[in-house]
């Protein structure tokens, strides 16, 4: 039986890509380490911590992302509050631009 061709040609999209990808943090001589995530209270604690960290915790739009994460992730709704602490992370982390 022979897959389906959407899934060969994603396949063959992920196989062009990885090493780029993988050249890409190696050219900026900066390690980065694998992170595996579980979408769970405790990652929305971890997320905060580093939230809390970061240079510019403190500033919007960080603050209020972080604030809604947290909350989110307190009433239950982790994914979404994950996402938004991850948003939070990006736009407190100087040199990293928030859309990406």
């Amino acid at each position: 039986m022979t897959p389906p061709m959407n899934l060969v040609l994603l396949a063959a999209a992920l196989l062009l890509l990885a090493p780029p990808l993988r050249a890409g943090a190696a050219a900026q001589g900066q390690p980065q380490p694998l992170r595996v995530t579980t979408d769970s209270a405790e990652y929305c604690d971890v997320l905060a911590r580093r939230i809390a960290a970061a240079p510019e915790a403190g500033s919007e739009p960080a603050f209020t992302l972080a604030e809604e994460g947290r909350r989110l992730c307190e009433a239950g709704h982790i994914r979404t509050g994950i996402a938004r602490l991850r948003r939070a992370l990006r736009a407190a982390t100087p040199g990293v631009t928030p859309g990406h």
